[in-house]
């Protein structure tokens, strides 16, 4: 291999989910999901089998809405309020509990991400993130991981408020590669779930999997590798697992 054809191939950036993959966020999710419930009146309760489920569904706005229409036929408008006023309504009491969550310290990064944030961004790689989350659970949760400064390790976000269509869709990864202004090939996704591998593979994208207990069970073909966590693992790693 000739030294254009290796530069062209060597990896620049490294795009991050974010839910259950920077972050085990999933518990808080649903705790923030079953008290948006309590607080609109409904009977509704997700435990974490029916959650597991349910998030094959991207998105929380979708999710409410595949509970309502799928599961629960049956439930009419709430007070006269539309369908989607009442989701729009229940998805801003359930991210006005996460946040009061992770501002409590109770969301921490998972294993090795943080390392791999500073030594990546040390050594002149570009970080993004990808994701279907809103911008105020982004906000909210790398705040208080990362501290005031975090946006500075991250140079493109991409996120529901600019990608809304959502994973398995790779709208959101051709997004950030057209921001980065990088191929496919430069560039290594970091995910946690099928959908987000899926997403990820169709815009072109190697991928890295750090599976968690929502997702272990996920068919994960295609990925580049597939881990517990980024515990242990370098950015040299991460360069050799690119080349390969």
């Amino acid at each position: 291999m000739n030294k254009h054809v290796e530069s062209d191939l060597m990896l620049k950036a490294l795009i991050f989910d974010v839910d259950g993959t920077l972050a085990d966020t999933e518990s808080a999710h649903l705790a923030a999901f079953n008290h948006a419930f309590t607080e609109q009146g409904l009977d509704w309760h997700w435990d974490e089998a029916l959650y597991t489920q349910l998030l094959e569904i991207s998105g929380g706005k979708e999710r409410m809405l595949h509970y309502w229409k799928h599961v629960h036929p049956e439930v009419k408008d709430i007070d006269g309020s539309g369908l989607k006023d009442t989701i729009e309504h229940l998805h801003a009491l359930k991210t006005a509990a996460y946040e009061a969550t992770v501002q409590g310290g109770a969301v921490k990064l998972r294993p090795g991400v943080l390392d791999i944030v500073r030594s990546a961004h040390k050594q002149g790689l570009r970080l993004a993130i990808a994701t279907t989350t809103s911008p105020v659970n982004i906000s909210v949760l790398l705040r208080n991981a990362i501290g005031p400064d975090w946006k500075d390790f991250f140079i493109v976000i991409e996120d529901a408020s600019t990608a809304p269509k959502k994973k398995p869709h790779p709208q959101v990864y051709a997004q950030t590669l057209a921001r980065l202004g990088l191929a496919a090939d430069n560039c290594l996704a970091i995910e946690d779930s099928s959908n987000g591998l899926r997403a990820a593979v169709a815009a072109g994208l190697k991928t890295i999997i750090t599976q968690n207990r929502f997702t272990a069970h996920h068919d994960f073909s295609g990925a580049l590798q597939v881990l517990p966590d980024l515990g242990g693992v370098s950015v040299e790693q991460l360069h050799m697992w690119h080349q390969k």
